[in-house]
Protein backbone atom coordinates (compact mmCIF):
# COMPACT_ATOMS: atom_id res chain seq x y z
CA UNK A 1 0.00 0.00 0.00
CA UNK A 2 1.34 3.46 -0.91
CA UNK A 3 2.31 5.72 1.96
CA UNK A 4 -0.31 8.34 2.77
CA UNK A 5 0.52 11.92 1.82
CA UNK A 6 0.61 14.58 4.51
CA UNK A 7 -2.87 16.12 4.88
CA UNK A 8 -1.49 19.68 4.75
CA UNK A 9 0.26 18.83 1.47
CA UNK A 10 -2.94 17.29 0.10
CA UNK A 11 -4.75 20.61 0.60
CA UNK A 12 -1.70 22.68 -0.35
CA UNK A 13 -1.63 24.72 2.89
CA UNK A 14 0.96 25.39 5.56
CA UNK A 15 0.76 23.68 8.97
CA UNK A 16 0.02 27.11 10.46
CA UNK A 17 -3.01 27.67 8.20
CA UNK A 18 -6.21 28.90 9.85
CA UNK A 19 -9.68 27.37 9.51
CA UNK A 20 -10.74 29.82 6.79
CA UNK A 21 -7.66 29.09 4.65
CA UNK A 22 -8.17 25.34 4.99
CA UNK A 23 -11.84 25.62 4.02
CA UNK A 24 -10.98 27.78 0.99
CA UNK A 25 -8.33 25.33 -0.21
CA UNK A 26 -10.74 22.41 0.23
CA UNK A 27 -13.50 24.05 -1.80
CA UNK A 28 -11.15 24.76 -4.70
CA UNK A 29 -9.74 21.23 -4.80
CA UNK A 30 -13.09 19.50 -4.20
CA UNK A 31 -14.56 21.32 -7.19
CA UNK A 32 -11.48 20.58 -9.31
CA UNK A 33 -11.51 16.82 -8.66
CA UNK A 34 -15.25 16.22 -8.24
CA UNK A 35 -16.37 13.10 -10.18
CA UNK A 36 -19.04 15.11 -11.97
CA UNK A 37 -16.31 17.36 -13.36
CA UNK A 38 -14.05 14.42 -14.27
CA UNK A 39 -16.26 11.53 -15.49
CA UNK A 40 -14.32 8.27 -15.78
CA UNK A 41 -11.07 9.78 -14.44
CA UNK A 42 -9.87 7.32 -11.76
CA UNK A 43 -6.94 9.54 -10.76
CA UNK A 44 -9.25 12.52 -10.17
CA UNK A 45 -11.60 10.26 -8.20
CA UNK A 46 -8.71 9.17 -5.95
CA UNK A 47 -7.58 12.77 -5.45
CA UNK A 48 -11.17 13.73 -4.56
CA UNK A 49 -11.19 11.05 -1.84
CA UNK A 50 -7.81 12.23 -0.50
CA UNK A 51 -8.97 15.86 -0.38
CA UNK A 52 -12.15 14.92 1.52
CA UNK A 53 -10.20 12.73 3.95
CA UNK A 54 -7.69 15.52 4.64
CA UNK A 55 -10.43 18.13 5.16
CA UNK A 56 -12.41 15.82 7.48
CA UNK A 57 -9.40 15.76 9.82
CA UNK A 58 -8.02 19.31 9.51
CA UNK A 59 -11.45 20.98 9.81
CA UNK A 60 -12.12 19.25 13.15
CA UNK A 61 -10.10 20.93 15.98
CA UNK A 62 -9.79 17.72 18.04
CA UNK A 63 -8.84 15.54 15.07
CA UNK A 64 -6.41 18.17 13.83
CA UNK A 65 -4.72 18.35 17.23
CA UNK A 66 -4.25 14.58 17.25
CA UNK A 67 -2.97 14.63 13.69
CA UNK A 68 -0.48 17.41 14.48
CA UNK A 69 0.81 15.33 17.39
CA UNK A 70 0.79 11.82 15.99
CA UNK A 71 0.32 12.04 12.23
CA UNK A 72 -1.65 9.34 10.39
CA UNK A 73 -1.02 6.91 13.27
CA UNK A 74 -3.64 8.79 15.29
CA UNK A 75 -6.39 7.36 13.03
CA UNK A 76 -4.84 4.04 11.99
CA UNK A 77 -6.19 1.11 14.08
CA UNK A 78 -3.24 -0.99 12.95
CA UNK A 79 -0.90 1.44 14.69
CA UNK A 80 -2.57 0.74 18.04
CA UNK A 81 -3.66 4.33 18.55
CA UNK A 82 -6.65 3.36 20.65
CA UNK A 83 -5.39 0.17 22.27
CA UNK A 84 -3.38 1.73 25.06
CA UNK A 85 0.02 0.40 26.10
CA UNK A 86 -0.96 -2.97 27.52
CA UNK A 87 -0.33 -3.65 31.22
CA UNK A 88 0.74 -0.12 32.10
CA UNK A 89 -2.39 0.83 34.02
CA UNK A 90 -4.53 3.97 34.11
CA UNK A 91 -3.11 7.51 34.03
CA UNK A 92 -6.19 9.49 34.97
CA UNK A 93 -7.75 9.42 31.51
CA UNK A 94 -4.53 10.31 29.67
CA UNK A 95 -4.27 8.18 26.54
CA UNK A 96 -0.79 6.67 26.65
CA UNK A 97 -1.76 4.47 23.72
CA UNK A 98 -1.71 7.54 21.48
CA UNK A 99 1.44 8.93 23.05
CA UNK A 100 3.39 5.69 22.78
CA UNK A 101 2.22 5.12 19.24
CA UNK A 102 4.10 8.33 18.39
CA UNK A 103 7.13 7.18 20.38
CA UNK A 104 7.36 3.61 19.14
CA UNK A 105 5.39 3.56 15.89
CA UNK A 106 2.43 1.66 17.40
CA UNK A 107 0.48 0.85 20.54
CA UNK A 108 0.73 -2.22 22.79
CA UNK A 109 1.15 -5.70 21.43
CA UNK A 110 4.46 -5.29 19.57
CA UNK A 111 3.79 -3.54 16.26
CA UNK A 112 6.14 -4.42 13.44
CA UNK A 113 6.68 -0.70 12.81
CA UNK A 114 8.68 -0.24 16.00
CA UNK A 115 12.25 0.84 15.49
CA UNK A 116 15.30 0.65 17.68
CA UNK A 117 17.42 3.71 18.37
CA UNK A 118 16.64 7.34 19.30
CA UNK A 119 13.16 8.59 18.37
CA UNK A 120 11.94 12.17 18.52
CA UNK A 121 8.98 12.93 20.77
CA UNK A 122 5.68 14.19 19.40
CA UNK A 123 4.53 17.82 19.36
CA UNK A 124 1.92 19.16 21.79
CA UNK A 125 -0.72 21.66 20.62
CA UNK A 126 -2.29 24.19 22.98
CA UNK A 127 -4.37 27.33 22.42
CA UNK A 128 -4.05 30.80 23.96
CA UNK A 129 -6.56 33.67 23.72
CA UNK A 130 -5.34 37.29 23.95
CA UNK A 131 -6.82 40.76 23.45
CA UNK A 132 -6.49 42.80 20.25
CA UNK A 133 -4.18 45.30 21.96
CA UNK A 134 -1.94 42.50 23.24
CA UNK A 135 -1.63 41.10 19.73
CA UNK A 136 -0.63 44.50 18.36
CA UNK A 137 1.96 45.37 21.00
CA UNK A 138 3.12 41.88 21.94
CA UNK A 139 2.91 40.53 25.48
CA UNK A 140 4.02 37.88 27.93
CA UNK A 141 1.59 35.21 29.07
CA UNK A 142 1.77 32.40 31.61
CA UNK A 143 0.44 29.13 30.21
CA UNK A 144 0.06 25.60 31.52
CA UNK A 145 -0.08 22.45 29.43
CA UNK A 146 0.20 18.68 29.77
CA UNK A 147 3.05 16.77 28.22
CA UNK A 148 4.92 13.50 28.69
CA UNK A 149 8.43 13.46 30.12
CA UNK A 150 10.88 10.89 31.41
CA UNK A 151 10.06 9.58 34.88
CA UNK A 152 12.19 11.37 37.48
CA UNK A 153 12.52 8.20 39.61
CA UNK A 154 13.83 5.81 36.95
CA UNK A 155 15.05 8.44 34.41
CA UNK A 156 13.09 6.78 31.65
CA UNK A 157 14.33 3.23 32.12
CA UNK A 158 11.07 1.90 33.58
CA UNK A 159 12.96 -0.06 36.25
CA UNK A 160 12.63 0.58 39.98
CA UNK A 161 15.51 2.57 41.53
CA UNK A 162 18.35 0.21 42.42
CA UNK A 163 17.32 -2.41 39.86
CA UNK A 164 18.49 -2.85 36.32
CA UNK A 165 16.86 -3.28 32.94
CA UNK A 166 17.85 -6.60 31.44
CA UNK A 167 18.59 -7.20 27.78
CA UNK A 168 16.08 -9.61 26.29
CA UNK A 169 17.72 -13.03 25.99
CA UNK A 170 15.44 -14.07 23.14
CA UNK A 171 16.19 -11.24 20.67
CA UNK A 172 19.45 -10.17 22.35
CA UNK A 173 18.28 -6.60 22.57
CA UNK A 174 17.33 -6.11 18.93
CA UNK A 175 13.57 -6.24 19.52
CA UNK A 176 13.26 -8.46 16.43
CA UNK A 177 13.41 -12.21 15.88
CA UNK A 178 13.97 -14.06 12.62
CA UNK A 179 11.42 -16.67 11.62
CA UNK A 180 11.95 -19.27 8.91
CA UNK A 181 9.04 -20.45 6.80
CA UNK A 182 8.94 -23.27 4.28
CA UNK A 183 7.20 -22.71 0.98
CA UNK A 184 7.06 -24.42 -2.43
CA UNK A 185 9.67 -21.89 -3.56
CA UNK A 186 12.05 -22.65 -0.72
CA UNK A 187 12.78 -21.34 2.77
CA UNK A 188 11.96 -17.70 3.52
CA UNK A 189 13.20 -15.69 6.48
CA UNK A 190 11.14 -12.85 7.94
CA UNK A 191 11.69 -10.57 10.91
CA UNK A 192 9.00 -10.04 13.54
CA UNK A 193 8.78 -8.15 16.82
CA UNK A 194 10.05 -10.25 19.69
CA UNK A 195 7.10 -11.58 21.70
CA UNK A 196 9.19 -11.94 24.86
CA UNK A 197 9.88 -8.19 25.18
CA UNK A 198 7.15 -6.85 22.88
CA UNK A 199 9.83 -5.49 20.55
CA UNK A 200 11.48 -3.33 23.20
CA UNK A 201 14.70 -5.34 23.32
CA UNK A 202 14.67 -5.01 27.11
CA UNK A 203 12.84 -6.62 29.97
CA UNK A 204 11.89 -4.85 33.20
CA UNK A 205 11.48 -7.44 35.95
CA UNK A 206 11.12 -4.90 38.77
CA UNK A 207 9.06 -1.99 37.36
CA UNK A 208 9.29 1.55 38.73
CA UNK A 209 6.43 2.35 41.11
CA UNK A 210 6.14 5.97 39.96
CA UNK A 211 5.62 5.31 36.24
CA UNK A 212 4.53 1.65 36.58
CA UNK A 213 7.30 0.51 34.30
CA UNK A 214 6.56 2.84 31.41
CA UNK A 215 9.54 5.14 31.92
CA UNK A 216 7.34 8.17 31.16
CA UNK A 217 4.77 10.18 33.11
CA UNK A 218 2.23 12.83 32.28
CA UNK A 219 2.93 16.16 33.99
CA UNK A 220 1.46 19.65 33.89
CA UNK A 221 4.07 22.26 33.09
CA UNK A 222 3.89 26.05 33.40
CA UNK A 223 5.79 28.47 31.18
CA UNK A 224 6.05 32.21 30.61
CA UNK A 225 5.63 32.75 26.86
CA UNK A 226 6.53 35.85 24.82
CA UNK A 227 3.93 36.64 22.16
CA UNK A 228 5.51 38.71 19.36
CA UNK A 229 4.01 42.05 18.35
CA UNK A 230 1.77 41.84 15.28
CA UNK A 231 0.64 38.23 15.68
CA UNK A 232 -2.66 37.54 13.92
CA UNK A 233 -5.62 35.38 14.82
CA UNK A 234 -4.95 31.61 14.51
CA UNK A 235 -1.24 32.07 13.90
CA UNK A 236 1.02 29.57 15.65
CA UNK A 237 4.34 29.79 17.44
CA UNK A 238 6.53 26.82 18.40
CA UNK A 239 8.68 26.37 21.50
CA UNK A 240 11.39 23.86 20.64
CA UNK A 241 11.84 20.90 22.95
CA UNK A 242 8.81 21.64 25.15
CA UNK A 243 6.64 18.87 23.72
CA UNK A 244 6.54 15.18 24.61
CA UNK A 245 9.80 13.48 25.56
CA UNK A 246 11.73 11.42 23.03
CA UNK A 247 12.73 7.77 23.41
CA UNK A 248 16.15 6.22 23.80
CA UNK A 249 17.91 9.57 23.78
CA UNK A 250 15.74 11.12 21.08
CA UNK A 251 14.95 14.85 21.19
CA UNK A 252 11.70 16.09 22.70
CA UNK A 253 8.96 17.40 20.44
CA UNK A 254 7.77 21.00 20.29
CA UNK A 255 5.02 22.90 22.06
CA UNK A 256 2.87 24.51 19.36
CA UNK A 257 0.78 27.46 20.58
CA UNK A 258 -2.16 28.55 18.45
CA UNK A 259 -3.03 32.15 19.31
CA UNK A 260 -6.64 33.32 19.20
CA UNK A 261 -7.14 37.12 19.10
CA UNK A 262 -10.38 38.67 20.40
CA UNK A 263 -12.15 41.16 18.13
CA UNK A 264 -11.80 44.89 18.85
CA UNK A 265 -14.78 47.11 19.60
CA UNK A 266 -14.11 49.59 16.75
CA UNK A 267 -11.07 48.41 14.77
CA UNK A 268 -11.16 45.76 12.05
CA UNK A 269 -7.93 44.10 10.97
CA UNK A 270 -6.86 42.92 7.54
CA UNK A 271 -3.28 41.71 7.62
CA UNK A 272 -1.15 44.62 8.80
CA UNK A 273 -3.83 47.25 8.05
CA UNK A 274 -6.64 48.36 10.34
CA UNK A 275 -9.94 50.03 9.48
CA UNK A 276 -12.28 52.20 11.50
CA UNK A 277 -15.48 54.19 10.89
CA UNK A 278 -15.65 57.64 12.53
CA UNK A 279 -19.00 59.48 12.91
CA UNK A 280 -19.00 63.25 12.32
CA UNK A 281 -21.75 65.84 12.46
CA UNK A 282 -23.34 67.56 9.47
CA UNK A 283 -21.80 70.86 10.53
CA UNK A 284 -18.32 69.34 10.84
CA UNK A 285 -18.61 67.82 7.38
CA UNK A 286 -19.86 71.05 5.80
CA UNK A 287 -17.57 73.53 7.54
CA UNK A 288 -14.53 71.36 8.17
CA UNK A 289 -13.33 70.73 11.69
CA UNK A 290 -10.70 69.34 13.99
CA UNK A 291 -12.11 66.03 15.16
CA UNK A 292 -11.04 63.32 17.60
CA UNK A 293 -9.92 60.09 15.93
CA UNK A 294 -8.95 56.73 17.46
CA UNK A 295 -5.52 55.23 16.85
CA UNK A 296 -3.64 52.28 18.32
CA UNK A 297 -1.76 54.74 20.51
CA UNK A 298 -4.90 56.50 21.78
CA UNK A 299 -7.17 59.38 20.74
CA UNK A 300 -5.67 62.29 18.82
CA UNK A 301 -6.77 65.35 16.80
CA UNK A 302 -7.21 65.25 13.03
CA UNK A 303 -8.32 68.05 10.70
CA UNK A 304 -10.87 67.39 7.95
CA UNK A 305 -11.59 69.89 5.20
CA UNK A 306 -14.89 71.66 4.53
CA UNK A 307 -17.34 69.81 2.34
CA UNK A 308 -16.13 66.37 3.47
CA UNK A 309 -18.52 63.76 2.09
CA UNK A 310 -19.80 60.75 3.98
CA UNK A 311 -17.75 57.66 3.13
CA UNK A 312 -14.54 59.64 2.62
CA UNK A 313 -11.52 57.61 3.76
CA UNK A 314 -8.40 59.16 5.25
CA UNK A 315 -5.14 57.18 5.36
CA UNK A 316 -2.63 57.38 8.20
CA UNK A 317 0.42 55.60 6.83
CA UNK A 318 2.53 53.52 9.16
CA UNK A 319 -0.08 53.65 11.93
CA UNK A 320 -1.29 50.08 11.54
CA UNK A 321 -0.11 46.66 12.79
CA UNK A 322 3.64 45.91 13.01
CA UNK A 323 5.05 43.12 10.84
CA UNK A 324 5.61 40.09 13.06
CA UNK A 325 9.02 39.49 11.47
CA UNK A 326 10.00 43.15 10.99
CA UNK A 327 8.47 45.19 13.85
CA UNK A 328 9.60 48.51 12.35
CA UNK A 329 7.49 47.87 9.25
CA UNK A 330 3.85 48.71 9.91
CA UNK A 331 0.61 48.73 7.98
CA UNK A 332 -1.77 51.67 7.61
CA UNK A 333 -4.75 53.01 9.53
CA UNK A 334 -7.78 53.76 7.33
CA UNK A 335 -10.44 56.08 8.78
CA UNK A 336 -13.78 56.34 7.00
CA UNK A 337 -16.03 59.22 8.07
CA UNK A 338 -19.80 58.85 8.16
CA UNK A 339 -21.93 61.97 8.41
CA UNK A 340 -24.55 61.57 11.12
CA UNK A 341 -27.90 63.12 10.18
CA UNK A 342 -29.49 64.82 13.22
CA UNK A 343 -32.80 63.49 14.52
CA UNK A 344 -35.54 64.96 16.71
CA UNK A 345 -35.19 68.56 15.47
CA UNK A 346 -37.42 71.17 17.11
CA UNK A 347 -39.44 73.73 15.15
CA UNK A 348 -36.78 76.42 15.35
CA UNK A 349 -34.06 74.07 14.12
CA UNK A 350 -36.22 72.87 11.24
CA UNK A 351 -36.97 76.44 10.20
CA UNK A 352 -33.28 77.32 10.23
CA UNK A 353 -32.45 74.23 8.21
CA UNK A 354 -35.13 75.02 5.58
CA UNK A 355 -33.75 78.53 5.26
CA UNK A 356 -30.29 77.11 4.83
CA UNK A 357 -31.53 74.72 2.14
CA UNK A 358 -33.30 77.52 0.27
CA UNK A 359 -30.13 79.62 0.29
CA UNK A 360 -28.04 76.87 -1.30
CA UNK A 361 -27.63 77.15 -5.03
CA UNK A 362 -26.60 74.60 -7.61
CA UNK A 363 -22.93 75.19 -6.85
CA UNK A 364 -23.46 73.92 -3.31
CA UNK A 365 -24.98 70.62 -4.44
CA UNK A 366 -23.02 69.66 -7.54
CA UNK A 367 -23.66 65.91 -7.34
CA UNK A 368 -27.43 66.29 -6.96
CA UNK A 369 -27.65 68.81 -9.81
CA UNK A 370 -25.47 66.68 -12.10
CA UNK A 371 -27.51 63.56 -11.30
CA UNK A 372 -30.81 65.04 -12.44
CA UNK A 373 -29.26 66.64 -15.51
CA UNK A 374 -28.12 63.17 -16.59
CA UNK A 375 -31.58 61.78 -15.82
CA UNK A 376 -33.56 64.27 -17.94
CA UNK A 377 -31.06 64.98 -20.72
CA UNK A 378 -30.61 61.54 -22.25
Amino acid sequence: MAEKQDYYQVLGVEKSAGDAEIKKAYRVLAKKYHPDMNPGDKEAEQRFKEVNEAYAVLSDPEKRQKYDQFGHAAFDPAAGGGSGFGGFGDFGGFDFGDIFSSFFGGGGGGSSSRRRGPMRGSDVLTRLTINFEEAVAGCKKDISFDHVEACSDCHGSGAAPGSAVETCSVCRGSGQVTVQQNSPLGIFQTSRPCSACNGAGKIVKNPCGNCRGKGYVKVTKKLSVTIPAGIDNEQRIALRGEGNAGRDGGAAGDLVIEVRVREHAIFERDGMDIYCEVPITFAQAALGAEIDIPTLEGTEKYTIGEGTQTGTTFTLRGRGIPNINQPRAKGNLYLTVNVEIPRGLNAKQKEALRAFADSCGESNNEKSTSFFKKLFNK
